[in-house]
């Protein structure tokens, strides 16, 4: 008797196959942070603000840097301050306070061959774990005090191996935790498909997936990390190149109207100028017209230094559609920018005879819509809110704008639009991310500004920051101070602006005029304090980072910044524009806790902003601290986060992710990258 065949030889299939042992498994890298062990709710949280909710997270989380190969040395044969490894046993621990919130752990560790005292700074948890006995390995440096702490595995472990990986981390997670994390993560690396055809990886030398993230956080040699780097690197660029290409097809189907050379009122504009335009502005303005004369809507992307002059080159595109009788319109990403930037207008506004509106959540303009140039919030792009006749719009400070934001502004028109930044892009950056627009640059501010002198002091020098800005007051100078919070918060110890400006009242800055600014002021309350200010009425203004952009007050000349580290670069840069605006010298001070409590990414920032005044040579230090993603906020803007691209070194690869998107198929190429990235919502939405 025959017996009908069944599983893979059967005529008819069965409904479902057994799953192969060998499958991916993608819902597992997909599972919640918290599903590893040792995670509770408070480091989930914690891990959240680094990115790092889900399990994948882990594996892309790319290492800063790796531990370089170090001696392997007996404690008796320690000399000098070089880098090594030693090994030991704990003979006992000790836990004590230092200056402010420091606290020092101390434990003997001994070899057989000699004794150290070996030293760890805020990290009381691990004295529990240092008991007599324990087996340690340790790298770090000798010094006066016995041996710094670099990193450490107790009772084995490969923290403090050659090429251990050394993870961005932060205050609340450390570089230790986070490698233990991405460690048991680490085997379900081969959980995630990898799209890109077997044809593909051959041609380009591109290993599998899999192995590449194997090798980027567990390598044998920096060259092993390098090369599962450049293939991870490779699939976002390759995201990147095919989104772009889709998003520039898209807008070159659109049309709009070509505008005519510069006529009268421009030429008007140019003399009621109070100053000669700079050759960068001047060269701004021509690739401006280029653009303004086709029929293809501009899509320029306009960046310059803080104080550099890029809303005189904006004013001038939008007198470009005034001239010709249709509407210009300025949109701002907070109600304290789009003021400002229409009080620098208005009055030139009015002395050409063009009328100006400011429109924002919380200001109704009675000519709205009908005003020649029109400055706003979003409020520009609600309901109820409808333009005369729109030819130009100015976006600025666009990466703080989502992406329904931003094409809101042109839907069912097809304006020229001038994007404008004052966080300067590394051109590198810019030409790949914003590959599709024009880039135009403002690289110095005018002339007759000289650099603002900075200087980095901790906690206990804070008093002879204020000696020299009482100093600046006594000469009838302004200043502000800047704090990270509105108000104190029972589960933060940053400094608060409202607490900060009575103690300062009472205290160091007592006999002058002291106003306090932050975000929960109503609008009218805002503009009062910016006025008295602006009329010398206020000598110190506290303030949160709502003066980060757009506040022009020449007479200030000092700023403080406390608890510096908790700022971002570009956000310290920022701020520190806020000086400097006139002839006179200016300074900024930043102020933060002791040098040895802040995270390597914090004095890596500090260092930087005390060492250079340029935008653009802080910009590329801001990518290689926090990578191209976070630097442009680029889950805003509809893009993939580049984690493992290095756009200023990555040119090459770059250029072959741009030639295999060419070669690709339409179909393929939208199915490939979908499939890459888990689904379409990246692609053609900025």
């Amino acid at each position: 008797m025959n017996r009908p065949l069944t599983g893979f030889a059967a005529v008819d299939p069965p409904d479902r196959w057994t799953p192969t042992r060998g499958r991916f498994r993608p819902e597992r890298l997909e599972a919640p942070i918290d599903s590893l062990t040792g995670v509770g709710p408070t480091l989930k949280k914690r891990l959240a603000k680094l990115g790092l909710e889900h399990v994948g997270d882990l594996l892309d989380h790319r290492p800063r840097r790796y531990e370089r190969p170090a001696p392997e040395k007996r404690i008796a044969d320690l000399f000098g301050d070089e880098e090594v490894l030693i090994e030991g046993d704990v003979l006992k621990t000790s836990l004590r306070r230092g200056r402010g919130r420091l606290q020092i752990l101390t434990a003997q560790i001994s070899d057989g061959s000699g004794q150290i005292s070996a030293t760890w700074f805020n990290q009381p948890w691990l004295k529990d774990k240092l008991t007599p006995g324990t087996h340690v390995r340790l790298r770090g440096q000798q010094n006066r005090f016995g041996f710094a702490v670099r990193s450490y595995d107790l009772n084995g472990g490969s923290a403090t191996a050659d090429f251990a990986p050394v993870y961005p981390a932060s205050e609340e997670v450390s570089a230790v935790k986070l490698r233990e994390l991405v460690e048991s993560a680490l085997p379900l690396a081969t959980d995630r498909p990898d799209p890109l055809p077997a044809s593909l990886k051959a041609e380009r030398g591109l290993p599998l997936r899999g192995d590449a993230l194997a090798a980027l956080h567990r390598p044998r040699s920096l060259d092993e990390a390098e090369y599962g780097r450049r293939r991870l690197a490779f699939d976002e660029l390759l995201v990147l190149q095919l989104a772009l290409a889709r998003r520039a097809a898209e807008r070159e189907k659109q049309v709009a109207a070509a505008l005519p050379g510069p006529a009268e009122l421009i030429e008007r504009y140019r003399d009621v100028l109070p100053f000669e335009l700079t050759e960068h502005q001047e060269g701004a303005i021509a690739e401006i017209d280029r653009d303004l004369a086709r029929t293809t809507p501009m899509q320029r992307l306009l960046q310059g230094d803080v104080g550099s002059g890029k809303t005189v080159v904006a004013l001038y595109a939008l007198l470009r559609a005034v001239e010709v009788g249709r509407q210009g319109a300025l949109m701002a990403p907070t109600e304290t920018l789009a003021e400002q930037h229409f009080l620098t207008i208005e009055g030139i506004c009015a002395e050409l005879g063009v009328s100006c509106a400011l429109v924002t959540g919380s200001i109704k303009s009675k000519i709205g819509g009908q005003a020649d140039v029109v400055v706003g919030t979003h409020a520009l792009i609600q309901k109820g809110f409808e333009f005369r006749d729109l030819a130009v719009a100015v976006v600025d400070e666009q990466h703080r704008f989502g992406v329904e934001q931003r094409s809101a502004l042109t839907e069912g028109r097809a304006p020229h639009v001038l994007h404008m930044t004052a966080t300067p892009i590394p051109r590198t950056l810019a030409l790949t991310v914003y590959g599709d627009l024009s880039v135009s640059e403002i690289a110095k501010p005018p002339a007759s500004r000289k650099p603002i002198v900075t200087a980095w002091v901790t906690d206990e020098r804070s008093s002879e920051a204020y000696t020299r800005l009482r100093a600046h007051l006594a000469e009838g100078r302004q200043a502000y101070v800047v704090c990270p919070l509105i108000e104190e918060s029972a589960t933060s110890t940053a400094r608060a602006a409202e607490q900060e400006a009575e103690a300062l009242r009472a205290d160091e800055l007592k006999g002058f005029r002291v106003g306090c600014m932050h975000g929960r002021l109503k609008p009218a309350e805002r503009r009062e304090l910016m006025a008295r200010f602006n009329a010398r009425e206020l000598d110190v203004l506290v303030a949160t980072t709502v003066i980060e952009v757009g506040v022009d007050v020449p007479n200030a000349t000092i700023m403080i910044v406390q608890e510096a580290d908790r700022f971002g670069l570009a956000q310290l840069h920022q701020l520190r524009g806020r000086v400097g605006r006139g002839a006179e010298q200016s300074y900024c001070l930043l102020i933060s806790g002791p040098k040895e409590e802040l995270t390597e990414s914090a004095h890596d920032r500090l260092e930087a902003l005390v060492a250079s005044t340029d935008g653009f040579e802080l910009a590329e230090k801001d990518l290689e601290i926090r990578g191209g993603g976070a630097l442009l906020g680029a889950r805003q803007s509809g893009l993939s986060d580049l984690r493992f691209a290095r756009i200023t070194k990555d040119r090459e690869l770059l250029e072959e992710a741009r030639d295999t998107a060419r070669s690709l198929p339409a179909e393929t190429m939208v199915a490939e990258v979908e499939a890459l990235l888990g689904g379409s919502e990246h692609l053609g939405e900025s």
